[in-house]
This record gives structure tokens, C-alpha cells and sequence, in this order.
């Protein structure tokens, strides 16, 4: 348990107890009086792995705290509370503490969320306030790392000190640092519909609108309304003191009592394809919030792409996927050119014809296939009034939005039957799309300041594994600067690596602007 940061109090260079006050007692418990006060040397080591413990929880790398052993001696990360063992750097599950202080005799651990302490012999945490002044200093100094509490003197000044110490301790603390990580349960080959939902709950976008009460399922009057599902999905996640996974079904329901005939085989037990349920909540979510009481609601000027533009539609599906393609073709005898624009929810890209990569051995990029698709001319046929039927068209996007959606075409249907790519492509943390753009030959000033506006961050991640008929759905999203993979029910943490290393099937890049502000988060 190695930490480093400058507002953590250091040990004292002499042990020294606080005296009792007002009632209040001395210590947290008779073992820890025995601990503390039977050796001075003892006692001052004690304080000083405590202060270390408080280091690695608020100031360390969020995983450490979290990151236990199992029996066999493997890394353990969970999402549920660890705990530290003051008296050595071991950290144990909550089942494996009793194990721990059985084998070592040690009796004191720290909570890995609140700095708590813990008594095995007591079986509970207990109130010391020669401990408690260490983690009030700790987490009353503002640290974005770990439990934040107010300090002393922002406090009411009338309260004796050891009240306020004792609302501070008695106060409850979200149990999971980060709001709005939970697993989803599958019922039934739904995976493909766990990792969608997983992607919508945690893009910043969708996320305020819905917790901004912008459609509340209680004044809703529409039968089997999908937007009223995903509403109380919104406050189950974010308002619910709960890391359990959540069970889906009214979103199910909805989706299977939805007349959308063109999505009919996608409501079985059967696997599905994952981008298809996207396309269908999105036309749902677009059909239902596009009225006249959703439409009043508009992002911020200085929070959209600089680039969006009008699509006609103001819901919330809209704000956020939808942006503005633009083909020009150009007749080969006459050159004149006819210009086309198109509305896109997403970027489907080919990863199935590679000629620049299939013979060198080096994997595609998604930056040579966003080149394929919108720079390199295309030989089409187009009946010009010249007479000629031979023609180039260029490819660009004219409006990009706030959240672009980009899929790998890793399905395949032939003649002789469907299956998967598992064509590597890789893909950055952060991409520069102005290059793609009808602004890239802009050569004034503005070029600059337009790169950084057309700049995307990762936000979320879906991966097929595995064979086309027999393969599952597991998904990765970033909450902060900390990524999450979620498998189902299933939530562990994920590293930068493991997330660009993942055979990735549809990608979300958030507009800088947005993700920076949800980074704050």
C-alpha cells in the first residue's frame, strides 16, 4: 500500500492520544486502548500504517484499495468495499478478514471507500478519535480521489468539536465511489441488449436529459413506453444506493410489445446483433421524446459540435447521433458535380477489404478506415446529361455530432451462408476528425481552433466474442478517468490496454467539450 500526496497528514513524531471529552470516549474499543497505549512503539506504528492506508485509499490509483487475493494467491478487483489490515499491507475481502485476523492475529483493517476502521474481535467498526482527527484531515482536504467530506470549519461553529466529530463518523457515504455502476442481468440471451444499455446509461448526453426530469415516466400516459423505461433505468442507476445488478425487464417488455415491424425476429430468446437493437432504440427513443413537450429541451451552444447542424429534429436522439454526410459526384467527360446530403446515426465501416493492410501483415486502423470511406474516391456509375455513365464520387461528413457512433461491419451474409470477421482494427483513446470533414482544406487561422473543436474522446466500447452463432456480448465504458468492463451482471475495472486491445464491434467518441465536463464528475 504505496501512495504518494501532499495533503495526507503525516504520523506524529510522538504517540499522542486525544483526551476524553464531554463524554465522549477515549478510545474506539478496549482492544484498540490495549494496542495503542500497552507499546509506544507499538502505538506509533499503528498511527503511521493508518496514515498509510488513508494514502492508498484517497490518493493512490483508485484499483489498488479494490485489488484483493484469492485463496490460490491471484489479484482479486471488486467493486464491493476491501479491507486493509493496519497491522500489514494485506488487503482482504470482507469474507477473508476473519481468515486473515485468525492466521496473524491481527485485529484492525481499514474500509477501503471510508477509512472506517474495523474490529474483528468486536465484529464491528468502531470510533476512535485519535484515529478519526487522521481521517477527518485526509478526507475533509478535498481530495477528487477519495471520499470527500466538508472540513471542521465549514461546519456549524455552535457545535462542541466532539459532536461534530460524531456526525461526521455516523454520516453514510454512498457505498460506491462512482454513481451508476451496476451489471445488468441477462434473461436469456440478452446480452446484446445489456451492452447498449450499458453504453446509453453512461453516455454523459442521455444521462442528464433523463435525470433532468425531461421525460418522467409518472406523467406519461403512453402504453408500454420504452423512453419511461429507460427513464426509471436512469433513477434505478443513479439515485438507488445499490451495486447489485439490475434486471432489465421493463425495457424487455417494452421491446417485445414494440410495433415496429422491422424489428420483429430481433424479439426472441435467440442472440442478436447488438448494433440492430441500437438502430431500434434509437428510432423508438426518437419517435416517442420527439413531441412538443421534449422538443423544447436544446443543448447549450457552447456544448455542441461546432460542426452540427440543423437536422430538423431537436429530440434527444437526435442532439446526440445524428450529424450530416455529404457525396459529391463528379461526372469523368464533363466534370460537373451533383452534391447529395444525408443524415447518419452512425458510421458503418468495411473492415472485409483492406487492400492497403491485407498483404503487409500490419493490422487496419481506424483511421485508415475512416480514409477509405471519406477520402479516397469511389468509381461509381452515374448517368450525366453529357451522355457519359462514368463517374467519381467523394465522400464527406458535413455535420458531425455530439456523440459519433461507429460500427465494424464484422457480419457478413453471403451465398453461402453468414459469418464473423475477426479482423483486427485498432482504435485511439482520442480522434481528430476535422480531417474528414468538408472544413479540412480550410487554411486560415480558424483550422486550428476547429481541430480542437472536432476532437473525440472514448467513451464507451462493445465487443462480440467469440463464433457468429455462438458467441456473447460484453461491453467497456469509461465513468471519469476510470473504465469499467461489463459483462452482464458481471462489473469489474478495466485498464486503457484491455480496452484498446478488445476486438472492438461499435465504438462511441463523446465531443471533448462533453467528456471533459464528465471527467469532472
Amino acid at each position: 500500500m504505496t501512495s504518494g500526496g501532499s495533503d495526507t497528514p503525516g504520523p506524529p513524531t510522538s504517540l499522542k492520544i486525544k483526551p476524553s471529552q464531554n463524554g465522549v470516549p477515549q478510545f474506539g474499543c478496549v482492544h484498540l486502548q490495549r494496542h495503542l497505549t500497552e507499546d509506544v512503539t507499538s502505538g506509533e506504528k499503528h498511527l503511521r500504517m493508518y496514515t498509510e492506508c488513508l494514502r492508498c485509499i484517497a490518493d493512490g490509483d483508485p484499483a489498488l484499495p479494490q485489488t484483493s487475493q484469492t485463496s490460490k494467491g491471484l489479484p482479486l478487483v471488486t467493486l464491493t468495499p476491501n479491507y486493509l489490515c493496519i497491522q500489514c499491507n494485506t488487503t482482504t475481502s470482507e469474507k477473508c478478514c476473519k481468515r486473515h485476523s485468525d492466521q496473524n492475529s491481527h485485529l484492525f483493517f481499514v474500509e477501503s471507500r471510508t477509512g472506517a476502521v474495523f474490529c474483528q474481535s468486536c465484529h464491528d467498526f468502531v470510533w476512535d478519535p485519535t484515529l478519526e482527527e487522521l481521517r477527518i484531515q485526509k478526507f475533509g482536504a478535498g481530495t477528487n480521489k477519495g471520499t470527500q467530506k466538508r472540513k471542521h470549519d465549514e461546519l456549524s461553529t455552535e457545535q462542541p468539536q466532539e459532536e461534530t466529530n460524531m456526525i461526521l463518523a455516523s454520516t453514510i457515504e454512498t457505498s460506491c465511489r462512482v454513481s451508476g455502476i451496476r451489471g445488468i442481468y441477462n434473461m436469456g440471451s440478452t446480452c446484446y441488449i445489456n451492452v447498449i444499455l450499458q453504453c446509453i446509461v453512461n453516455n454523459p448526453l442521455l444521462r442528464n436529459w433523463y435525470l433532468g426530469c425531461n421525460h418522467q415516466s409518472s406523467d406519461c400516459t403512453i402504453k408500454a413506453c420504452m423512453s419511461c423505461s429507460i427513464d426509471i433505468m436512469f433513477q434505478e442507476f443513479y439515485s438507488q444506493d445499490s451495486t447489485s445488478g439490475f434486471c432489465a425487464a421493463q425495457v424487455l417488455a417494452c421491446f417485445w410489445l414494440s410495433k415496429r415491424k422491422a424489428y420483429e425476429e430481433l424479439a426472441s430468446n435467440n442472440e442478436q446483433d447488438a448494433h440492430e437493437f441500437l438502430t431500434f432504440l434509437a428510432e423508438e427513443l426518437h419517435e416517442i421524446n420527439s413531441g412538443a413537450r421534449q422538443s423544447n429541451y436544446e443543448l447549450p451552444a457552447s456544448k455542441k459540435s461546432k460542426t452540427a447542424g440543423n437536422s430538423g429534429c431537436k429530440c434527444i436522439i437526435h442532439q446526440t447521433f445524428y450529424g450530416k454526410s455529404q457525396s459529391v459526384i463528379t461526372c469523368q467527360k464533363c466534370h460537373r458535380s451533383k452534391k447529395s446530403v444525408q443524415a447518419f446515426m452512425d458510421l458503418s465501416l468495411a473492415i472485409d477489404d483492406l487492400p492497403k493492410y491485407k498483404n503487409s501483415g500490419k493490422p487496419s486502423t481506424l483511421q485508415s478506415r475512416l480514409e477509405e470511406e471519406f477520402k479516397m474516391p469511389e468509381v461509381c456509375e452515374y448517368h450525366c446529361e453529357c451522355g457519359s455513365n462514368k463517374a467519381r464520387k467523394v465522400t464527406t461528413i458535413k455535420n458531425l455530432p455530439n456523440v459519433l457512433c461507429i460500427q465494424f461491419k464484422r457480419f457478413k451474409q453471403t451465398v453461402n451462408g453468414a459469418f464473423k470477421l475477426s479482423t483486427k482494427v485498432l482504435f485511439p483513446l482520442k480522434i481528430e476528425m476535422l480531417h474528414f470533414t468538408n472544413y479540412c482544406k480550410i487554411k486560415d487561422v480558424r483550422k486550428s481552433s476547429l481541430a480542437r473543436e472536432c476532437t473525440y474522446e472514448l467513451q464507451s466500447v462493445v465487443e462480440h466474442v467469440g463464433e457468429l452463432k455462438k458467441g456473447h456480448y460484453i461491453s467497456y465504458s469509461r465513468v471519469g478517468k476510470q473504465w469499467f468492463k461489463f459483462n452482464d451482471h458481471k462489473v469489474t475495472l478495466a485498464t486503457k490496454s484491455e480496452v484498446l486491445s478488445a476486438e472492438a464491434y461499435i465504438l462511441f467518441y463523446v465531443i471533448q467539450s462533453l467528456a471533459s465536463d464528465d471527467n469532472t464528475l
